[in-house]
């Protein structure tokens, strides 16, 4: 890797300023290219408090806060982007706290040390890659070349296809269900 550009797909209204101010204070210049899509304008959890914005600073991986102890989770689900809403809707639904969802924000370059603390962290846990695109799609295929540890990570995708999406929404949720679903079984 060239570290030639960030590519993030931020799912927080106050990591996404920081990614920007971030992007500003650097005393260099290269592209960022953020994935996130405009149906989280609209999500009514993607909403954070005011501090937030003034306090803290862009975060490449956010660990679950919604856990009891790290040792008594016995599952890690890594996701990026809205799907993380879907995943976090089941959670509450569940109030499952053996559960800790984390948003990987940054994709490249890899914040390889901060993966590897939340891994450190639930060490006694099965760690799980989910993402909405088929498995030869999204940015699990990316982990495993870019991340040493992604070999970890079983993979909950839909099945390989050709089109990253069905183009009927009905279906489409239907599959979101079944996929979430998965994850939590």
């Amino acid at each position: 890797g060239e570290l030639n550009m960030v590519v993030t797909n931020i799912t927080s209204p106050a990591n996404f300023f920081h990614a920007l101010r971030r992007q500003l204070n650097w005393s260099f210049r290269k592209p960022l290219i953020n994935m996130s899509p405009k149906s989280l304008l609209r999500h009514p959890k993607c909403i954070d408090s005011i501090s937030k914005i003034y306090e803290g600073k862009f975060q490449e991986v956010i660990d679950d806060d919604d856990t009891d102890e790290a040792g008594k989770v016995k599952k890690v689900l890594f996701c990026t982007g809205k799907i993380y809403y879907d995943l976090l809707a089941k959670k509450e639904a569940d109030n499952r706290k053996d559960i800790a969802i984390v948003r990987v924000e940054q994709l490249y370059p890899v914040a390889d040390k901060q993966l590897d603390a939340v891994i450190k962290k639930y060490s006694k846990a099965s760690f799980h890659w989910v993402q909405e695109e088929p498995i030869n799609m999204g940015a699990y295929s990316f982990l495993l070349l870019n991340y040493t540890k992604a070999k970890y990570l079983q993979c909950i995708a839909r099945p390989q296809a050709a089109s990253p999406a069905t183009g009927f929404s009905k279906l489409h949720e239907k599959e979101q269900k079944a996929l979430v679903e998965l994850a939590f079984g």
